[in-house]
């Protein structure tokens, strides 16, 4: 854990979209944006834009996309950022004349799922926001989809640079590696550590930071995951923390952006109330958020999903806090999702019909793929 930081928590694009607008613009020497999905549609050219000015005002850009992520996206509209100055870094490509593609399941299925921008090495965000419509507001044309970010200012931001600059490998790299920022910025109370995993000795970092915490739960613990296919080891736990007297409550989707993920999901739901996990479904916009808090004291956001995949294949990020204050307000925001919600009913779901059955028990199946 990193002393001396300052931490925001944002709620939704309306939010976090302007917020991360306004640090580009407040860019003074360099901008680093990681991005699982970077489309080509009015919310992914707004931040292309903006990131083509600061490159020509002489700021270093790096950008790091997803080929599988953005794989709708325009390249002409990469290709034009590389023109304006920006150095482009797409990731593990998709299409077989693409340069750097591998022709395996490990490499098609490796995905860069981190969001990220740092911005002059002392201001970072990351949750679980893409650049792209379906998170801007629903009256600025946006579908809405609930979700969160966290912004960091102060030391810890330093850690977020590094693990950006371990991934691209793009244009201007040479003179990033060089070129120490300095320490600057507003600090504020809060001690963070930054999470990350890559695709070899770290793979387990953000699911043990996770189980630590479940482990020392003592009153409370709520989880707000979009993709939940927890392990049989993240369930015990979860089933031990309960059986310790905290209260654990889930808030999941009641509509997914990927329909197989909600009834793989739901394949687990009658083990985990029957031994006292409270589930709620957010029956709203499309909820995309990966947070937590234990017992009001500790709290995470970032783009990590309780999954097999984000265990095993993707490159994933999160911010933990340790700050009862921040802790306090994002434990707010989820009661406040939790009250907005639907209860699974226990009873009620042994009635669920056999068809819903079936494609539980089907897609569950193929959990590891998902």
């Amino acid at each position: 854990m990193i002393p001396g930081n300052r931490v925001s928590l944002l709620h939704d694009g309306g939010e976090t979209l302007p917020a991360m607008l306004d640090a580009i613009a407040q860019a003074r020497r360099e901008i680093l944006l990681e991005m699982y999905w970077f489309g080509s549609d009015r919310t992914g050219r707004r931040f292309a834009e903006a990131l083509e000015e600061k490159a020509r005002q002489g700021v270093r850009v790096l950008v790091t996309y997803d080929a599988a992520g953005s794989f709708e996206a325009d390249r002409g509209m990469f290709e034009q950022m590389c023109e304006s100055g920006c150095g482009v870094y797409e990731f593990n490509p998709v299409h077989f004349w693409r340069p750097r593609f591998r022709f395996s399941f490990a490499g098609l299925n490796q995905r860069n799922h981190r969001k990220m921008l740092i911005v002059d090495g002392v201001t970072g965000f990351t949750g679980g926001l893409n650049l792209a419509d379906p998170w801007a507001p629903e009256e600025a044309g946006g579908d809405g989809f609930r979700d969160d970010m966290i912004r960091v200012d102060g030391p810890a931001v330093e850690s977020m640079r590094s693990i950006f600059l371990g991934c691209y490998r793009g244009d201007g790299l040479d003179a990033a590696l060089a070129d120490d920022l300095p320490a600057t910025g507003e600090g504020g109370n809060s001690r963070v550590r930054v999470l990350a995993n890559d695709l070899r000795q770290h793979r387990k970092t953000i699911e043990r930071a996770y189980l630590a915490r479940i482990r020392m739960a003592r009153e409370r613990l709520l989880i707000t995951n979009s993709y939940f296919i927890p392990s049989f080891r993240v369930r015990r736990h979860l089933a031990r923390a309960v059986e310790r007297g905290v209260r654990v409550k889930v808030l999941l989707p009641v509509e997914s952006d990927v329909p197989a993920v909600t009834y793989a999901t739901r394949r687990l739901y009658s083990w985990m109330m029957r031994r006292g996990i409270e589930l709620y479904e957010w029956p709203q916009s499309i909820l995309h958020s990966k947070t937590a808090v234990v017992d009001g004291r500790w709290c995470t956001v970032g783009t990590h999903n309780i999954d097999y995949r984000s265990w095993a294949y993707n490159l994933e990020i999160n911010v933990a806090v340790e700050d009862i204050e921040v802790a306090g307000r994002l434990e707010a925001r989820m009661e406040e999702d939790i009250a907005g919600s639907v209860r699974v009913d226990p009873h009620n779901w042994r009635f669920r019909s056999l068809g819903q059955r079936v494609l539980e028990q089907f897609f569950y199946r193929f959990r590891r793929l998902m």
